[in-house]
């Protein structure tokens, strides 16, 4: 199971403050597949009208560095690749805030959330399938093999969607990435 203080710091203040949201990247795949230590959470927060003025007192300045409210808005308008940072000063830990709603596969995602019992309380976490629908994505993008490692851990453990999953690698152009994950994952 992933440290607590990550979810603690990060995920229980949105929780809390009930602003939806999907833990995803590394810390759901250390959930949902191998465990590896990660400094950082992504999150896909998605602030209903009138929530984002909320996440200052959520994450107070004495405790967390945070963007100014008009960056966060700007952020959250943008129609793909929204994006900004809370950084915990304390721990150096940090958040990885994904506002966009348009993801092809995100109503999908939404639909299939899971909520998972972690030391710091119940969370929000983003379906396998969508996990590594990102995780092909970062890999393509950067190329970097811990994406790999962290997607075959997750087809190791998880009972998987596979005609979703074919689906969409193929609507997003993943088919390479996610041969590579399947042949490392079986390796």
């Amino acid at each position: 199971m992933q440290d607590p203080d990550l979810i603690g710091i990060f995920v229980m203040p949105f929780e809390r403050a009930g602003i939806p949201y999907l833990v995803s990247g590394s810390v759901a795949t250390a959930i949902f597949g191998e465990p590896r230590n990660t400094l950082g959470v992504d999150l896909a927060v998605f602030p209903a009208p009138g929530q984002l003025p909320l996440v200052p007192s959520l994450f107070p300045e004495s405790d967390f560095y945070l963007p100014p409210i008009e960056v966060m808005e700007i952020e959250c308008r943008r129609p793909v690749r929204g994006h900004f940072n809370i950084i915990h000063h304390a721990s150096g830990f940090k958040a990885d805030i994904y506002p966009s709603k348009n993801h092809p596969h995100l109503p999908w995602a939404l639909e299939h959330l899971k909520r998972v019992a972690t030391p710091a309380g119940e969370i929000s976490l983003a379906p396998p399938e969508y996990v590594i629908l990102h995780k092909l994505e970062f890999f393509r993008e950067g190329g970097q093999d811990k994406h790999l490692r962290d997607i075959a851990g997750v087809i190791n453990q998880q009972d998987l969607d596979l005609g979703f999953l074919t689906q969409a690698v193929s609507r997003l152009h993943l088919t390479e990435e996610w041969q590579a994950a399947l042949h490392l994952a079986m390796g």
